[in-house]
Formats: C-alpha cells, structure tokens, sequence
C-alpha cells in the first residue's frame, strides 16, 4: 500500500515522502476499507503539513498521511454494516489520511456515487459544496436580512466560484476580489453580472468602496488572511461581519489593530470541521445538496490537473502556482494490481 506522509511540519514540497507498505488496514464494526482512486489537495492539507493551523498538537516524529477527503470503491466491510456494500464507489469525508491507497472510514462517512458522476467529480463533491453550505448561512446571518454587499476573496478559487454562482442565482449582491488581470478577466467572463476586483490595482480598495455603493460592506468572505485583514476590516460597513475561512495570506495583522469595538464588526470563523456537528438529518440534507451539485453542475468542480501519488511535489507545485483554475487530484491506479 502506498502513501503519502510526513515526519515533521514544514514546507509540503520538502517533508513529504511516497511509503510502499505490505499489507492494508482492517475495518471495524461499522466501518468500511475503502481502495481510494483519486483524492484532491486542497489548501488546507498544505496548511496542516506546514503547520499553520494554530492548535495542532505536536507531531512528535509521528508519520501522519495528509487528506481528508477522495473517492473510491468499497473493498470491505466491517461488522454490522450494510451499506455500503463492497464494489460500491464512494466519496469519503471526513476521512483524515486520504493521501493514501486504503483508508478506513465509518460507514456513514462513505457517500454512494451515482452512476452519472465521474470518479474526479467525486472526490470534490464533499469538502467545497459543504465549505458552501457553511458560508452561505454565516452571510445570511451576518445579512440579517438584508441583501448585501458581500465582498468575497480569492473568489477565483474552487471555493469562491461555488461561491460566486450561488450568489448568481440567489440575486447577492457580491463584490470578487481577485489576486491579478487575467484573474480579474478569467472570472468576468464567468459571471459577467458581478464585480470584479484585483488586488493589484492600486486603487483596489477605492474600486471596492465604489462597488458596494459608497457604503461599505456588510459582510466580508476571507480565505487569505494575514495582512490583508486590515484592508478588509475597513471595507465593512459599522456592524459588517468579517468571516474567516483560510489562512492563504502572508504576515498577520494583531487583533488590536482592527477597530471591532468603535465600529460594531463582528469577526467569524467558520471551518468544515465544524459541519461535523450538525445533526444526522442536517448532515444528511447537505450531502443531499452536494451530491446534487455535482450531478447538475460538475462544471463548477473543475479539475486543474491529475498526479500520481507517487507524484505529490509536483502535484503540490501545481496546486500552489498563481493563477491556476480548478483543483488538483492525486491518483491511483483503477486496478489494485500491485500497489499493496
């Protein structure tokens, strides 16, 4: 069995090594082995490597198999399960180690793939559309009503054009930032009917404040953090909401530094874990929802590129490169074959 993992924190492209093991592991009473097929890299598993995730323990030396989300077929079950059944394709999360062939999932974290989806499709089909879901209701709250504005970052990111279409069709009012021209160009061509903005510009945050009318924001999507947050800050409306997603951003601005207390701002995080703690019939509704998303609109889970597990750095190159569209996948062979 083949993985990918690492000893020690630090840059993906340097602490990430490919293991051939003998052997694979073994289900428990209600869970499944699932043999992964393709499984994305997301910019949170860079993060966790590298360890930029304020509150992770110490690693202490301990191999540890990055991913938290793929798509495979059931190979076994353990006792008391009944579905999924083996042969079965699904998709997994939250599976933490996924950068590997075999991973071991309870039951109920193995999502059915219906027949017209596509492996690649699959194995984006949880992670973003539920990261949606959760950004969606933070904005209606922090709206309370109202209609917008609402200023999104990195909106050229899988994420932010989930994002961005769901604004299309719910009539939000959205303003896009984006890190270049050619982004600015890119994401202008897919939704003309919203605001554009590159961070290049000089005078980005004046084209912001003539974009929501002169009267600031009432809520601010941010995936990049670090020293961008100040600018955001001044961009809400008194009582806007800033809610943080991501950390994609260099250097850091200090709490102290933002004016949440004179202006009324509320400061948010929301993060996927914590869709864990909906309940079993919420879980259920939103992986309804996701599944039905990549059904209609796969379109919106683009793939940037494919790489072989064995091919991680160049994959995590890829998934690092400035101005790339979509998301990339590592895989492996559709036959176990001998990848045991």
């Amino acid at each position: 069995m083949r993985s990918v993992v690492h000893t020690r924190r630090g840059d993906p492209a340097e602490v990430l090594d490919v293991r051939e093991e003998a052997g694979r592991p073994h289900p428990g009473a209600g869970e499944v082995l699932v043999r992964l097929l393709v499984r994305p890299v997301h910019p949170g598993d860079l993060v966790a490597v590298e360890g930029g995730l304020p509150g992770l323990p110490d690693q202490e030396s301990k191999p540890l198999i990055p991913g938290v989300e793929g798509m495979g077929v059931v190979e076994s079950t353990g006792a008391g399960v009944r579905a999924p059944r083996p042969g079965e394709r699904v998709a997994v999360f939250p599976a933490p180690g996924t950068w590997a062939e075999y991973v071991v999932v309870p039951a109920e974290r193995a999502v059915p793939v219906p027949d017209e989806v596509g492996d690649d499709t699959a194995a984006l089909m949880l992670v973003n559309p539920l990261t949606l879901l959760m950004l969606h209701r933070a904005v209606e709250q922090a709206l309370d009503g109202h209609d917008g504005p609402v200023v999104q970052t990195a909106a050229g990111s899988s994420v932010g054009r989930l994002v961005a279409a769901r604004a299309d069709r719910q009539g939000l009012r959205l303003v896009n930032l984006v890190r270049s021209a050619a982004g600015t160009r890119a994401l202008r061509e897919l939704f003309p009917a919203q605001p554009v903005i590159s961070t290049s510009d000089a005078d980005w945050r004046e084209q912001v404040r003539r974009a929501t009318g002169g009267e600031g924001a009432r809520a601010v999507l941010d995936c990049v953090g670090g020293s961008l947050t100040r600018d955001l800050a001044a961009l809400l409306a008194d009582g806007g909401t800033l809610i943080g997603y991501g950390r994609l951003g260099s250097g850091g601005t200090a709490l102290d530094d933002l004016p949440f207390v004179n202006r009324g701002l509320t400061i948010r995080g929301v993060t996927i874990w914590h869709w864990t703690d909906r309940t079993t019939g919420q879980r259920a509704e939103d992986v309804a929802f996701a599944v039905d998303l990549a059904r209609t609109s796969p379109e919106l889970l683009e793939v940037a590129a494919r790489y072989d597990l064995a091919d991680v750095r160049a994959a995590v190159e890829h998934a690092r490169r400035p101005g790339k569209s979509g998301t990339v996948l590592l895989t492996s062979p559709s036959e176990a074959g001998g990848t045991r």
